[in-house]
Formats: C-alpha cells, sequence, structure tokens
C-alpha cells in the first residue's frame, strides 16, 4: 500500500495551491533558433528556468516538483546534442545538488539509470542520499524516463515480490512499484513550447491532473507563466467522478475543501 492513493480510489486533498506540479520543459531549442544561436544554448538557458522555477515552488507552497528532463526517446536526438546534455546534467549536478541541500529540497531522480556514466549515477544517489531528510519541496528529475517504462518495472517488481501469487493484483500493489511512489500524483501537469500531449511522461500518474499547455519555451517560461498556470488550475472543478450536484451538496454540508468550487462560485469569483 502507497502512503497516497490514487485519485482512482480516493478522493484526494484540494488545496488553492497545487501540491505536485508536474512539467515536461519543451521548447529550448527552438528558443535558442529563434535568437539565431545553437541549440545547446536553450539547454544552458533551460537550466537556469529551471533554478527560477523551484524558487517559485517553495514560496507558493508546492511540495512535489517533477521535471521531464529526459526521456527514453531522447536518445533518438543527434549524438552531439545527446553527448551535451549529458554534460550538462553532470554539471548540474554538481554544482546544483548542494544548493538544494542549503535550502532544504529533497533530491530525487528516477527513470532508468543504467544507460548513464556512472560518474552521473554516483553523483546521483550522493545527492538522493544527502537531501533525503529535506522537506522545503521534493525536486524530482525524471531522467531516461519513459512512462510504459515505469509501469512495466513496478509490475515486474510487483511479481517479483509476490512469486507465489498469480492474480488477484490490485492498483495498490502496482503503484507501490512505480517510480514516484513516494509522492502524491500531479495534481497539475504544465507542458510549455505549444505541443499539446503528454510524450509517455507519468501514463499512470496523470490519470487525474489537470492538464495545463503554454505556447511560452520552456527557456522564457517564468514565475508569472507559473502563477498563469496555478490561475488556470484554481478555475477547474475537480469532480474526481462525481457530480457538480455532489459538490454543491457537499458545500452545503460540511463546508467545501479548500480549492474546490461549484460552478456558481467560480461564476462570482
Amino acid at each position: 500500500m502507497t502512503l497516497f492513493p490514487s485519485a482512482t480510489q480516493d478522493i484526494p486533498p484540494i488545496g488553492e495551491v497545487p501540491r505536485h506540479i508536474a512539467i515536461i520543459m519543451d521548447g529550448n531549442g527552438r528558443w535558442a533558433k529563434k535568437r539565431f544561436m545553437p541549440r545547446v544554448a536553450g539547454h544552458k538557458r533551460g537550466v537556469e528556468t529551471v533554478r527560477e522555477i523551484i524558487k517559485a515552488c517553495v514560496e507558493r507552497g508546492v511540495s512535489y516538483l517533477t521535471l521531464f528532463a529526459f526521456s527514453s526517446e531522447n536518445w533518438r536526438r543527434p549524438q552531439e546534442e545527446v553527448s551535451f546534455l549529458m554534460q550538462l546534467f553532470l554539471r548540474a549536478l554538481e554544482e546544483e545538488v548542494a544548493n538544494l541541500h542549503e535550502n532544504n529540497i529533497r533530491f530525487r531522480v528516477i527513470g532508468d539509470l543504467s544507460r548513464f556514466d556512472p560518474q552521473i549515477v554516483d553523483l546521483i544517489r550522493r545527492g538522493e542520499a544527502l537531501t533525503a531528510g529535506n522537506r522545503a519541496l521534493t525536486l524530482t528529475i525524471a531522467a531516461n524516463y519513459g512512462g510504459r517504462w515505469d509501469i512495466l518495472q513496478a509490475m515486474e517488481r510487483m511479481l517479483a515480490a509476490r512469486p507465489e501469487r498469480r492474480s488477484g493484483f490490485s492498483e495498490s500493489d502496482l503503484s507501490a512499484h512505480l517510480a514516484l511512489n513516494y509522492g502524491p500524483e500531479p495534481d497539475l501537469f504544465i507542458r510549455t513550447g505549444g505541443e499539446q500531449r503528454i510524450s509517455n511522461f507519468l501514463l499512470w500518474q496523470l490519470a487525474y491532473s489537470e492538464l495545463y499547455f503554454t505556447d511560452t519555451l520552456w527557456p522564457a517560461f517564468d514565475a508569472a507563466a507559473l502563477d498563469a498556470a496555478i490561475a488556470s488550475y484554481r478555475q477547474r472543478e475537480r469532480r474526481f467522478g462525481r457530480t457538480s450536484e455532489q459538490l454543491q451538496a457537499d458545500s452545503v454540508l460540511e463546508r467545501p475543501r479548500e480549492g474546490t468550487r461549484s460552478p456558481a462560485a467560480k461564476e462570482n469569483a
């Protein structure tokens, strides 16, 4: 059983600020191209945006931030770009983990690390150990991650843990072995760069997340853009399978949970 049950099994807490935000950071290359710069310049600027968004999430009371840094499909990119991204990841691990620790931020990486250089894997593990007790924010970097890979590896671990069992597994049995089992499912999913798809990211966990797509390229995504996404989230009616009438009835009987709005409330807001 996981600490945070699935939204298909229970109704999660609803707040004015999303407890967990997941982001596909898209548009680094296009940002650079528009400025007649090499794609790698966009990736460098993207790291600066990561710093800004981490700071903004802490200030706004977000508890979990998950960033899709490198997908299992990104190995198909030109070799020189992949090599640069690996070096950028290495430098970020060397330079940023200490700062995260100083700011009470927990650092985690999810994904298949088997293809990474041992030096990168060692820095990841040391960073995770160093920051394990921090509580201001849990920052998760998805690297060589794919949603289908995540479900398959969780299934394999689930079966290995119960070899005598052939059937009758529950969602909780599987979700306990997902890579992100230490946090709640994302309340808000953001994709920058104008594309409107989830690209094999957190396929299981995004089942009831609110989706927000913006044309803003990742290097230009700042605290104000994050606020716009959160403002959109606040206008969503999060029913989790229930009807609007049920939400209205609940608001009369027991007062609404923070952040839950009926259609009438939204019209008068």
